[in-house]
């Protein structure tokens, strides 16, 4: 091994692994009996999806996970993050459990066990069924959280002997907050114009409190120990340089930044920050006698979607800072919102630490990745070096948290493969393995390669 101080090494015990999302490989909407979820219904509408696009075929991976398994293993990840579709579990949403879904993923997860891959389940990652959508709203009502409550029980009593590690909810703030939009037409994901905020706060809080339902349901349902994890992509708020005062402006704005202080904070502390109530005032959510216990459940990791972030400075106001926003020529990658920013991965870790005050909690990256202009050349290769230095610096920054002491345990990829890239469709490739969608051609890049030498070496290369 090589100890010199700039040599990036990270300890034997780092996970690597990558992630991906139900609806965004699998394909297969009509086959084994599952039935539309929201995001069927949404790519369907015409005007909602970049070119028309749809998950119906996606990367095929329902047909084709023992290629793909077979790529993971190649690749030497010895993690998998995933998603587990409702629809395919529970195609009305409640009830009848379609055995053949289950069936699906057992397979699937006895290919990665076989493999020695260690499988992460996330048990919602957008895709909630259509049925609920059409009974009462979706995340608008709060019975939403206790069918997802009973799903969670359905899933982990049938699959619990084999997946030990499971993942709430993906992301609250996309599928509420992006998906119930105030005065505008959501454009981002399945949901609806709402006349006040304080509905897209209630939908974020039924999110919130299925999650805390959903890890009472993995801790009943599970027969052996487990991990319970959830995942968000909260709002970073980085300094515009490390000196004391700017250092202390970012965490000063981090409850006020995106949706932090009432969802992070909720989820880890138990009550939502009080800087948000007062900004939210009657727009604040009506939360019931209890809910907060049940959200503020115990976990045993936090999985950070992180991939951007905000520079923040001292400032001489009121608040005594302010957002910056990116001047035109800052660099970015394959999406509009994807400033290159790599400290917010640190910076984020350092605020679940210091700023939220859980130092106690080990962190994940449960996604980090870009979209970037792929092309396959004369030669049939992706040369995407873009990819590899948005990746490089991101893992420096991992790495920097580690050796600050701060309670990284893993990197999860975002994604083992191109996909569905939501309202993008498939014109942002987010993946290490180039699919080349009308042949279902897998081709790995240079950053599969590249990915592949830092998990053999265990370091940043």
């Amino acid at each position: 091994m090589n100890s010199r101080p700039n040599s990036y090494q990270f300890s034997e015990n780092f996970w690597w692994g990558a992630a991906t999302a139900s609806y965004q490989i699998e394909g297969a909407v009509n086959e084994g009996g599952r039935k539309p979820s929201v995001w069927d219904t949404f790519s369907a509408t015409p005007g909602r999806v970049l070119n028309g696009d749809t998950g119906a075929i996606a990367c095929d991976h329902y047909h084709r996970y023992p290629q793909d398994v077979q790529l993971m293993a190649q690749l030497g990840i010895k993690h998998y993050r995933f998603s587990i579709s409702w629809s395919r579990i529970m195609p009305d949403g409640v009830g009848q459990v379609n055995q053949q879904g289950v069936d699906f993923y057992k397979r699937l997860v006895d290919n990665l066990l076989s493999y020695g891959i260690t499988p992460h389940a996330t048990l919602f990652h957008w895709d909630s069924p259509q049925a609920l959508e059409e009974l009462y709203g979706s995340w608008q009502s709060r019975q939403m959280s206790f069918d997802y409550a009973d799903y969670v029980m359905a899933v982990v009593s049938r699959l619990g002997d084999r997946i030990t590690n499971w993942m709430t909810i993906n992301e609250i703030p996309c599928f509420t907050h992006m998906g119930y939009a105030l005065n505008q037409e959501p454009p981002h994901a399945p949901g609806k114009r709402v006349s006040l905020a304080k509905q897209v706060w209630q939908a974020s809080h039924h999110a919130l409190l299925a999650h805390g339902l959903g890890v009472q349901a993995i801790r009943a349902a599970s027969t052996v120990p487990c991990s319970v994890a959830l995942v968000d992509n909260f709002a970073v708020t980085v300094p515009i340089n490390e000196s004391p005062v700017h250092v202390a402006a970012a965490k000063q704005a981090f409850p006020s930044c995106g949706q932090n202080g009432g969802i992070v904070f909720p989820a880890l502390t138990g009550a939502y920050s009080p800087v948000l109530l007062e900004q939210l005032a009657a727009d604040a959510p009506d939360i019931q006698e209890g809910d907060l216990q049940v959200i503020h459940q115990p976990l045993d990791v936090f999985g950070f979607n992180v991939y951007s972030g905000t520079y923040v400075r001292a400032a001489d106001n009121q608040l005594g800072y302010e957002f910056l926003s990116f001047p035109p020529g800052y660099p970015r990658l394959h999406m509009p919102w994807l400033n290159i920013l790599p400290d917010s991965l640190y910076w984020g870790i350092r605020h679940l630490s210091e700023t939220v005050g859980r130092p106690d909690l080990p962190v994940l990256i449960s996604e980090n990745g870009c979209a970037a202009q792929d092309r396959v050349n004369a030669q049939g290769e992706v040369i995407d070096t873009d990819r590899i230095m948005y990746l490089r610096e991101h893992l420096r920054a991992a790495h920097r948290a580690v050796s600050e002491g701060y309670p990284l345990k893993g990197y999860f990829l975002w994604s083992l493969m191109d996909n569905f890239e939501w309202a993008c469709g498939y014109e942002r490739r987010f993946g290490l393995i180039y699919i080349d969608y009308p042949t279902q051609r897998r081709i790995p890049k240079a950053s599969f390669d590249w990915y592949k030498e830092c998990i053999k070496s265990n370091r940043v290369v």
